[in-house]
């Protein structure tokens, strides 16, 4: 049987980052598959040395419902130790960020591991937080509902976070997709090895709430 969590990630800021490197901390323009395992895996109370085979098997893809403004924070910070000496520094950094954005985050694969995950983001181990520390949810993420559908029916059919554009960009985890995101864990994060992941991005039109059939697609209630 066939599945998908849905998990709202909605904020003022939200950094998703790809390619962090050194003093250059970028984001991507939406949710990583990383980012929203790691997510998982703190309302989960799972270690970063723990396994996440469970969770990096799983389809992932993303509803773009607002796209986000890249925002940067030029960070200072003083008296840091360097690597390898004693001598302290000052350390300028540039921090990009997601700032407005919303986007569905959908999670494809067994029912009772995606219901146990659902049950974990409302009632976190952890805080959770949307790629960084300093990126709290302003939604819930276990606000979310286990859809019994497929990933891609599962984000369109789902109601809109927000009312802004008139289509979604959809980015789809697809084995033949043209593009790729180097977001797929390949073991515990302690070890920080990730692979090329291919994707599929498609434009798929809002549904106006009166065009919207008769039958909703069926969605379990979230438990409390």
């Amino acid at each position: 049987m066939t599945a998908t969590l849905l998990i709202p990630l909605v904020g003022p800021l939200q950094a998703w980052g790809v390619d962090a490197r050194f003093d250059l901390r970028q984001t991507g323009m939406e949710p990583s598959k990383s980012g929203v395992i790691g997510l998982c895996c703190a309302a989960l109370g799972r270690d970063r040395r723990d396994s996440i085979e469970d969770l990096s098997s799983l389809l992932f893809g993303v509803r773009v419902d607002r796209e986000g403004r890249l925002s940067r924070d030029f960070h200072t910070a003083e008296n840091v130790i360097g690597a390898g000496t004693s001598e302290l520094r000052t350390v300028v950094s540039n921090r990009w960020y997601l700032a407005n954005a919303a986007f569905l985050a959908g999670l494809q694969g067994p029912p009772d591991l995606l219901a146990n995950i659902h049950r974990a983001l409302q009632h976190p181990h952890w805080a959770l937080v949307l790629g960084r520390k300093s990126c709290p949810p302003s939604v819930p993420p276990g606000s979310g509902a286990v859809a019994n559908l497929p990933l891609k029916e599962a984000l369109v059919g789902h109601d809109p976070l927000v009312n802004s554009s008139e289509s979604y960009r959809l980015v789809l985890e697809d084995p033949q997709g043209s593009q790729t995101r180097p977001d797929q864990p390949l073991g515990p994060f302690s070890e920080r090895h990730f692979g090329l992941r291919r994707v599929t991005t498609l434009a798929v039109p809002r549904q106006p709430i009166s065009d919207k059939p008769d039958h909703e697609p069926d969605f379990h209630p979230q438990v409390n």
